[in-house]
C-alpha cells in the first residue's frame, strides 16, 4: 500500500501558517506530513525558518490522525544528539504513534552557523551513525554516561519518554548513508537526487521491508507558466546538482547560483500546472522505483488550493 503525503516546508512558511497547513493536510486526505528543519532558508525570497520543534508542538495540538516525521532533522553539528533525543521523546509523547524522527548529515547551510567545523561527508556520515548511537542510549532511560569520537554524556537522563519510542527513519542520497540507513534506521527518506540508485542500495543492504519515503516538488498553479515562473523564483535549488546544497554557507551564495540556472534547469523535473495526470505521474515515477510513501512538496503559496486540488483530483486516484 501506498500512501502520500505533505511537505511542510518550514523554509517558505511561518510557523502560524505550517500548524494550519499540517491542520488542512490532515482533512484533505494526506496520510502523513513531513516538515523540515533549517536554521536558515535556501534564499532569502523563501523568507522563513522558524523552530521546527516549536512547530510540531503546535501541530501535535491541531491534529488528531495525521503522522509526521521531520525531513530532516540533521544531529550532529548545530544541535548535539542529546537534544535531539529529548526533543523527539517530547514530540512523541505529544503524538502518540504518529511522530517518527527523520535524520539526516546535514547541510553547511544550517548547520557551521555557530561557528563549527564542516566536515567532509565520510566523517558526517560517522558522526550520524554516533549521534544515533547516543539518541537510543537516552531512549532507554535512566542514567546515562557516554564517551565517543565525536559526543559525551555525563549524567544524562530523559524523564519525559513517551510509552511508545518513535522510529528513526534515515536520510540518504548516496550508497554509504542508504547502507547506513539500512543498518542503524527503521526507514529511509530521499530527498529526489539518486533516488532509484540509493533506494536499491538500501533494499540490498537489509531495508527490504522497512518504509522508503521520497520527496517530490510540484507546483499546483492556474497555469502551467505560472507554475514554472514560481517554481523558478522560489526553489531554484532544485536545479543544483552534486554536492551543491551541501557545501554552500549562506542564502546569498544560493541566490548567485541562481542565476546560473533557467527556468528550464529549475522545472524540468517539477509538474506544474493544474493538469493532474502530471501529478500523478510524477507521484506513480517513485512508486515504480519501490517508494511505498511519496511526500508532495507544493513550491510557493498556493497552499490550500494546492491540498483542494489534490483532494479532488489526485489522491483519489492512489486510493
Amino acid at each position: 500500500m501506498v500512501e502520500i503525503g505533505y511537505k511542510l516546508s518550514c523554509e517558505e512558511h511561518g510557523a502560524p501558517d505550517l500548524v494550519c497547513n499540517a491542520r488542512q493536510a490532515e482533512d484533505a486526505g494526506f496520510a502523513f506530513a513531513m516538515i523540515s528543519d533549517h536554521y536558515l532558508p535556501w534564499t532569502t525570497r523563501q523568507g522563513e525558518s522558524p523552530f521546527v520543534w516549536a512547530v510540531i508542538g503546535g501541530i501535535s495540538q491541531v491534529t488528531a490522525e495525521l503522522r509526521l516525521l521531520t525531513g530532516v532533522t540533521c544531529p550532529t553539528v548545530r544541535i548535539h544528539p542529546g537534544i535531539i533525543a529529548q526533543a523527539a521523546a517530547t514530540a512523541a509523547a505529544m503524538m502518540p504513534g504518529r511522530f517518527a524522527l527523520g535524520l539526516g548529515s546535514g547541510e553547511y547551510l544550517n548547520e557551521h552557523v555557530f561557528g563549527d567545523r564542516w566536515p567532509p561527508a565520510p566523517v558526517r556520515i560517522e558522526m550520524l551513525e554516533e549521534a544515533v548511537e547516543v539518541i537510543r542510549l537516552l531512549w532507554k532511560g535512566g542514567v546515562q554516561n557516554y564517551y565517543g569520537a565525536f559526543y559525551a554524556l555525563e549524567n544524562a537522563e530523559i524523564f519525559s519518554l513517551p510509552e511508545v519510542l518513535p522510529p528513526i527513519y534515515i536520510a540518504s542520497e548516496g550508497p554509504i548513508s542508504a547502507s547506513l540507513a539500512a543498518r542503524i534506521g527503521e526507514g529511509f527518506i530521499n530527498g529526489g537526487a539518486s533516488a532509484e540508485e540509493s533506494l536499491i542500495v538500501f533494499r540490498k543492504s537489509g531495508g527490504d521491508d522497512k518504509p522508503a519515503y521520497q520527496e517530490v516538488s510540484v507546483c499546483w498553479a492556474e497555469s502551467e507558466e505560472v507554475g514554472r515562473m514560481t517554481a523558478y523564483e522560489q526553489w531554484p535549488i532544485a536545479a543544483n546538482k552534486g554536492e551543491l546544497n551541501r557545501i554552500l554557507p549562506t542564502p546569498a551564495h544560493y541566490e548567485q547560483l541562481a542565476t546560473m540556472v533557467t527556468l528550464w534547469d529549475v522545472t524540468e523535473d517539477i509538474p506544474c500546472g493544474p493538469d493532474p495526470e502530471r501529478h500523478i505521474k510524477k507521484i506513480e515515477e517513485g512508486i515504480r522505483m519501490g517508494f511505498d510513501h511519496i511526500c508532495v512538496h507544493q513550491i510557493g503559496e498556493q497552499q490550500q488550493a494546492f491540498m483542494e486540488f489534490y483532494r479532488e483530483e489526485v489522491l483519489p486516484h492512489f486510493q
